[in-house]
């Protein structure tokens, strides 16, 4: 599975993280999403999937590999 969050289009909202937490992390300087480290295991597929889908500017891709 991999695993993208397009910077130009995140704002910050934080939807993917409440919703994934195992996935995805916010920077401390903006709030913008990022990919943690083991994020992109198969075993989080689905709720990086909801985590997506929940993403009011469509900023994040979930695609298998």
């Amino acid at each position: 599975m991999k695993v993208e969050v397009d910077e130009l289009h995140c704002q910050g909202h934080g939807l993917c993280q409440m919703t994934s937490p195992d996935v995805f992390g916010l920077r401390e300087e903006d709030g913008h999403s990022y990919v943690l480290p083991g994020g992109a295991d198969p075993k989080h597929e689905e709720s990086a999937r909801q985590a997506a889908a929940a993403c009011p500017e469509r900023a994040i891709v979930v695609t298998s590999d």
